[in-house]
C-alpha cells in the first residue's frame, strides 16, 4: 500500500516491497512469487481491512452522529485514506496494463458490494424501493471516486469537495431516517415520491 501511494504502480516493485517489509527477497518470493500474486493478495487484504475499519468507526460514533450523515462522513474519510488511494492507483494503472486489468476488472464492483452490505447492516429499514438503494449507492460511489481524485491533487484547498458532500448529506438525510426515528422517511415528500410506483 505504501509503495502504491508513494511511488505509483510503475514505481512499485517486489524488491522495494520486500525492503520496506523488512524481509528477504527469497522470503517474499516464497509467499508471493510474482508482482501480480503479491498485488492480488494486497487487494484482498485492503478490501477486508476497509470494511472492518468502516464498521468499527461507525460503531464508535456518538449516538447523535450514528446516522446517514455520519455514515457518509466516514465513507468520505475512507475514500481519502491511503488504502483507498492505493486501490485507486491500481484501477487507474489497469487502464493501460492488460495483466493488471484482468486482476482489477471487478474491483469497483467488489468495493461497491462491500458498501452495499455495510449499508444494509447499518440501515436495515429505509422505507425506500428495493432497487433504489443499490442505484443510489452506485451513484455516490462514482461521485466519491471523482472527488477523491480531485482531493488527491488539491486536498480540497478551496472547499469544493466539502460543499458537494454537504449537499449529498442533506439529500440523504431526507431519504434515510435516523435510527431513533424510523418513521421519518415515510413522512418526507421526497421519500414518499420515491416509494410510489410509476413514472413519477
Amino acid at each position: 500500500m505504501e509503495c502504491l501511494v508513494e511511488l505509483g504502480w510503475s514505481g512499485t516493485s517486489t524488491t522495494e516491497v520486500a525492503r520496506r517489509a523488512g524481509v528477504s527477497r527469497g522470503a517474499q518470493q516464497h509467499h508471493y512469487p510474482t508482482k501480480m500474486v503479491l498485488v492480488a493478495a494486497a487487494v484482498e487484504h485492503l478490501l477486508e481491512q476497509q470494511r472492518l475499519a468502516y464498521e468499527s468507526a461507525f460503531a464508535d460514533l456518538p449516538p447523535e452522529r450514528r446516522n446517514v450523515e455520519g455514515a457518509l462522513d466516514l465513507l468520505w474519510e475512507v475514500f481519502r485514506g491511503r488504502p483507498a488511494r492505493a486501490l485507486l492507483e491500481l484501477a487507474v494503472a489497469a487502464r493501460t496494463d492488460e495483466e493488471l486489468r484482468l486482476l482489477c476488472r471487478d474491483l469497483n464492483e467488489r468495493i461497491l458490494q462491500v458498501i452495499l452490505e455495510v449499508f444494509d447492516r447499518l440501515f436495515p429499514r429505509t422505507g425506500l424501493p428495493e432497487d433504489f438503494v443499490p442505484t443510489a449507492l452506485r451513484a455516490v460511489f462514482a461521485m466519491f471516486i471523482g472527488l477523491s481524485v480531485q482531493n488527491a491533487l488539491d486536498d480540497d484547498e478551496r472547499g469544493h469537495q466539502e460543499a458537494v458532500l454537504t449537499q449529498v448529506k442533506s439529500i440523504a438525510r431526507v431519504l434515510v431516517p435516523d435510527h431513533d426515528d424510523p418513521g421519518r422517511a415515510s413522512s418526507c415528500p421526497a421519500a414518499d415520491a420515491l416509494a410510489r410506483p410509476g413514472p413519477a
